[in-house]
This record gives C-alpha cells, sequence and structure tokens, in this order.
C-alpha cells in the first residue's frame, strides 16, 4: 500500500479525516477482489517465524487467558556474536499455540518490502511514529480484555476472521498506560461502558479507532491473523524538550530567579510572567515551527531500498562561491550545510539531513544549480 487512498477505500481521505479521524471508529469492509488482504498470509507469516534469529522475547510475545505469559516459559538464552539474548524457542512457541495462546510478533514494520511500505506511507500521512504488530489467535480465545491504546490504530484483517467488541466509552487523550495487573484488568472492565458494536473482520477488512478507544476482539472459526499498525505522532509534551534547547539561546532564561520573599512576591511572579511572554513569542516563531517540523519528519520511516550489487549511484555538487538564493523551513538547514562543503552527493546531503523532506532538499538544491550557486561535477 503506497497511499491513504489504497488503505481507505472506498472511503476517500477527505471524508475520513473530516468525519472519522480522532473521533469515532470506521470500519471498511473488502472489497471483491481486494488487494489488501495480500499484505501477508500464513506462508509469509510463517516464514517470518521461521527466522528464529530476528526475535527477542521483547519483540515475540504469547498471551493466554488474557494473561501474558512470562519468557521464561518459552525463551531459553542463546549466546550470539553481540553477545547473550533471550529467543523465543520455536518448539516452545508452537507448543503454546496448540494449548490455545496467542502469537504477537511486533517491531514487524520492517519485515517484509509490503509492511515497510505500509508503514512509511501512514507515517507520512499522519506525521507520526508507525509501529506494525502480528497477532495471531485461534477460534474462541481473546488475547486481551477490555482495553485502550495510547495510539490511533488501523487494524488490517489478513487471515480468518476475527470479532471486534467497540465500547462506548473512550479514554481522553491518554499518554501513559497503568501497569499490567489484575487490579487495572478489573478497572478496565470497570470503565470500558456498554457494549456499542461488534464489527466482523474478515480478510481484506480495516478497521480504524482513535486513541483511547475501549475494545477487545475474539478469534472466530479457526485461525486469525491480522496486523495492527499503531499511528503516534507528536502531542504538547514535544514542546518542553524543544523548548528547553532554544529558550537557553535567551538570556533572559539563563538569569538567577528573585527569592520568593522579594518585594512580597512581586518580582518572582514579573519575572515568571516575563519568561512565559517570551514563551509564547518563541513558539509562534516561523523558526520554532520549523523545528517542530523536523522533529515530525524524524518519526517518519523511511523503508530500504538496497540493489546490490549495484552501487548507489551519486550526484555530486560542488559550491561555485556565488551567493545562493534564500532558502526558507528546513530545507535551509540543509543548504546552509551543502553550500559550506567543498563538494558533496546530493544523496548524501539527503542521508545527512533525513529530518527535512527529500522532496525539499532535491528542490532546493535544484533551485541552487540554476542560480549558479551549485554546480555538478
Amino acid at each position: 500500500m503506497h497511499s491513504l487512498d489504497e488503505l481507505l477505500h472506498p472511503i476517500t481521505p477527505d471524508r475520513f479525516f473530516a468525519e472519522f479521524h480522532g473521533r469515532k471508529p470506521l470500519h471498511i469492509p473488502a472489497e471483491d477482489g481486494s488487494a489488501k488482504r495480500t499484505l501477508l498470509d500464513w506462508d509469509g507469516f510463517n516464514g517470518l517465524l521461521n527466522q528464529a534469529s530476528i526475535w527477542t522475547a521483547q519483540s515475540l510475545k504469547l498471551v493466554r487467558d488474557a494473561v501474558a505469559v512470562t519468557p521464561d516459559q518459552y525463551c531459553r538464552p542463546v549466546q550470539t556474536q553481540s553477545g547473550s539474548v533471550l529467543r523465543p524457542d520455536p518448539a516452545k512457541v508452537a507448543v503454546f499455540l496448540a494449548t490455545g495462546a496467542s502469537l504477537i510478533a511486533g517491531d514487524a514494520q520492517e519485515l517484509t518490502p509490503r509492511l515497510a511500505d505500509a508503514s512509511a506511507m501512514l507515517g507520512r500521512a499522519f506525521a507520526a511514529a508507525v509501529g506494525a504488530n502480528l497477532y495471531c489467535s485461534f477460534k474462541g480465545v481473546r488475547a486481551f480484555g477490555a482495553h485502550y491504546d495510547l495510539h490511533d490504530v488501523f487494524a488490517l484483517q489478513v487471515e480468518g476472521e476475527k470479532t471486534w467488541r467497540l465500547y462506548e466509552n473512550r479514554a481522553e487523550s491518554p499518554v501513559d498506560f497503568p501497569p499490567d495487573t489484575p487490579e487495572t484488568r478489573r478497572w478496565l472492565e470497570q470503565t470500558r461502558g456498554p457494549l456499542m458494536t461488534e464489527v466482523r473482520m474478515r480478510p481484506g477488512d480495516v478497521l480504524y479507532l482513535p486513541r483511547g478507544w475501549y475494545h477487545d476482539a475474539l478469534a472466530q472459526d479457526g485461525a486469525s491473523l491480522h496486523v495492527t499498525f499503531s499511528v503516534t505522532p507528536l502531542y504538547g509534551r514535544i514542546l518542553f524538550s524543544l523548548l528547553d534547547r532554544i529558550a537557553m539561546q535567551d538570556p533572559a532564561f539563563r538569569a538567577f530567579m528573585p527569592p520568593a520573599d522579594q518585594d512580597g512576591g512581586q518580582a518572582l511572579q514579573d519575572h515568571l510572567a516575563d519568561l512565559g511572554q517570551r514563551l509564547a513569542r518563541l513558539t509562534a516563531t516561523p523558526a520554532f515551527r520549523d523545528e517542530v517540523a523536523m522533529t515530525q519528519e524524524k518519526l517518519v520511516a523511511r523503508p530500504a531500498r538496497f540493489a546490490l550489487p549495484d552501487p548507489l549511484r551519486l550526484t555530486a555538487y560542488r559550491p561555485t562561491g556565488l551567493q545562493g538564493p534564500a532558502f526558507a523551513g528546513p530545507a535551509a538547514h540543509a543548504m546552509r550545510w551543502a553550500l559550506s562543503q567543498p563538494d558533496f552527493a546530493l544523496e548524501e546531503l539527503i542521508a545527512q539531513f533525513d529530518f527535512v523532506p527529500e522532496a525539499d532538499v532535491r528542490a532546493a538544491v535544484d533551485q541552487a544549480e540554476k542560480a549558479g550557486a551549485l554546480r555538478r561535477f
């Protein structure tokens, strides 16, 4: 899947953002001949599981009766060239699956080209970090009790069928989750609210759930396999880390604060008010917007595109010493570096500044070449 249109079809992206995004769930039944289910099949899933060396206790987990199976029950320590790791034992995993356990293979967003393409597409569409989990479960088995997620969810059913139960309640913009304990599970059951609807997911179906929406799922009529994409954009907390670095360039933020009892507390109050106003002005500048935009860009995955044995062909440039055009936005960071080098490759520039959209880097280099500030060699 290379576009949001493909994932959401026949719902248009415009309608999705207007009616559903961040607002309410959306179930998109597969149309006849839908290619969505080709994202992954049993053969492909088995092929991934059979690559035992790529899995660890953190990335491959088992759940039975809504309780996580502890790693010591299905993993064994393995000595590798990089040191000792706790690795799932295929034979033990197979036994647990035979007894009805569900398997969750995480961090799968780059394990196949199709998963990588879909993850990158979602990252670009939502300016978000995207992860992919593969869920394998069996008839009548509920891997997890009612819960909500800290991110938006796009679930794509690829094999078998699964019934999702969606509840009326929703956690408001959650950013943290309580530890998985019996008390937490009881609290979730008590706060999920009445059942709102049941969604029967068949191969090729897509289900969107906004962050915080209570749900659970149950496999139907045999084995089920689905892919869940977690979509996590930035939220307001990121401002604190960005402002920490940028604000310190202003001497006012490096100045000592007055004692709390000076002038009856008025001096401290005035000092804090001044800093608050400075922060407000700072966050309203185009430069700070660019900082946020570059931080968003860093979230977006870029699928690997090796084509060995053919090496990457580099496009070499050399600054001429002439004045280049004025660049605005994140691309200005890349071009300041490029024009300060004796020479560079376009591909090197793109790799060096991967927090700047590639299209913007290419456009800026093209402008500089047309202006005579860069020439190829």
